[in-house]
């Protein structure tokens, strides 16, 4: 009976119900039952239909667009914090507002500091997620984070397309480190491309830093969101004289007509995780699931082993 208290459970939010699903399959349980309340004005109320008392609990749900997906997980934190849960995990696949990490112009907010404390005030013991957009996020909380690398989950499957003359590129200098990353685990050379915005999602230039004639070209990203930057560095690199062109996005955003962007785009394919759900479904994206990877670790963290080994890089 003492075991069976201290089994976990895992539940999920809304905007993430079939991620949740499949990590709960590959973790060996069920997803926990939680009912959520709407009123007419919008507000909305989950609860736990099932007694969490001294277990751990892992909530999962991604805080992409819109604000309730991150006012739902911190409902739920809070609910299993006064249900008496041992230990409260938010698995995040995705962490949103993480592109508001420092202060780039004066008065504005740092709002991933911000849904840090939020989430440690509504109860989460541990953060675990995938890709943040900036690696020191992990600073703004005072709680342990377990921060996974898409790499894991993406490189066998770039060793699977047997490319020859691959080269790893940067679609901006923000993503140096993770595109050299990736190159000195797939042996092969590094190009980077230089952009300067005019605002928020318009690029005014774009300039290449090495050489990608007769390259096969795999573009590295975090995220993908208008699909912009994206679709110009693979126009760039194709005139430059590249075989092909790749990308490798972890969080499929895909806001605007991304979608029709990427499918009209010279991108062989653009290969993204689950830690978004996709709004629709097109020929040149390929999904690889990152269930697996979150069940391990979690598996992991339940039984206070080491989840070094799931870092490929």
């Amino acid at each position: 009976m003492a075991t069976n208290q201290l089994s976990p459970k895992i539940f999920a939010c809304s905007q993430s119900v079939e991620l949740a699903e499949e990590i709960a399959n590959a973790y060996g349980t069920k997803l926990g039952n939680v009912i959520t309340t709407h009123f007419s004005d919008g507000e909305f109320q989950p609860a736990f239909e099932e007694s969490i008392r001294g277990r751990r609990v892992f909530i999962v749900g991604s805080t992409f667009p819109s604000t309730d997906n991150l006012m739902e997980m911190l409902l739920m934190c809070d609910a299993a914090k006064r249900a008496s849960a041992r230990h409260i995990t938010a698995v995040m696949p995705y962490f949103g507002w993480a592109r508001q990490d420092r202060k780039d112009k004066p008065r504005v907010a740092i709002g991933a500091k911000l849904v840090a404390k939020l989430l440690e005030t509504a109860g989460a013991t541990r953060i675990m997620t995938m890709d943040l957009h900036a690696d020191q996020i992990q600073g703004f909380f005072e709680k342990p984070v377990d921060h996974l690398f898409a790499s894991t989950i993406f490189l066998p499957y770039v060793k699977s397309l047997k490319l020859d003359n691959l080269t790893i590129a940067s679609p901006d200098m923000g993503g140096s480190k993770r595109a050299y990353a990736y190159s000195k685990y797939l042996e092969s050379d590094v190009v980077i491309c230089y952009k300067q915005r005019q605002k928020a999602n318009v690029i005014s230039h774009m300039e290449l830093i090495g050489e990608v004639e007769g390259k096969n070209v795999i573009l590295v990203d975090d995220m993908i969101d208008t699909g912009g930057t994206l679709t110009k560095a693979a126009d760039l690199m194709m005139e430059r004289g590249a075989k092909s062109v790749r990308a490798i996005c972890t969080h499929p955003i895909l806001s605007g007509n991304a979608y029709e962007r990427i499918q009209n785009s010279q991108l062989t394919e653009l290969i993204v995780s689950d830690t978004i759900p996709l709004k629709k479904n097109i020929s040149k994206i390929k999904v690889v699931s990152c269930a697996a990877l979150f069940a391990d670790v979690m598996h992991k963290v339940q039984d206070n082993t080491s989840i070094s080994d799931q870092f490929l890089m």
